[in-house]
């Protein structure tokens, strides 16, 4: 197999070449091919979940509106008065509840308490048949 590098000898013509160079064409290709292959299993491999959109809603303090806050020791407060224990809070809830519209429950967890207490006066909340259970958060400081 012999290749041809320029006009034949002797002839006097140039010769058009009409075939395409594919040669980047499929320089191109490769270099697609290898990011496609690359990026799809980072992409195929999250779990689908809908993530929750962050809204920033002022709270709208009615005087039906009940607080509850948790503190660091596990303290807890209705309205801020302090509620001895568990039994106690549940029959507030339930005196509450029966109330026609029903008053919203708002949490105040501190920072510091362990999940623990704050995860009882919500159960005690759902036990007593509040319905709607909101929790109150500092907003984050401008800039970070």
């Amino acid at each position: 197999m012999a290749m041809a590098l320029g006009p034949a000898e002797g002839s006097d013509e140039d010769e058009v070449v009409s075939a395409i160079n594919t040669t980047p064409l499929v320089d191109v290709m490769l270099v697609l091919l290898i990011i496609f292959l690359i990026t799809i299993p980072v992409v195929t491999r999250t779990v689908p979940v809908a993530l929750p959109k962050e809204a920033n809603i002022p709270t709208q303090t009615k005087p039906e509106n009940i607080t509850i806050a948790v503190n660091k020791d596990g303290d807890i407060f209705w309205n801020e008065q302090i509620v001895p224990d568990l039994p106690a809070l549940l029959a507030k809830v339930k005196s509450v509840a029966v109330l026609v519209p029903q008053p919203e429950v708002h949490i105040r967890g501190d920072r510091n308490a362990r999940y623990e207490f704050v995860g009882k006066v919500v159960l005690t909340c759902q036990r007593g048949g509040i319905g709607k259970v909101g929790f109150i958060t500092e907003p984050p400081a401008r800039g970070g």
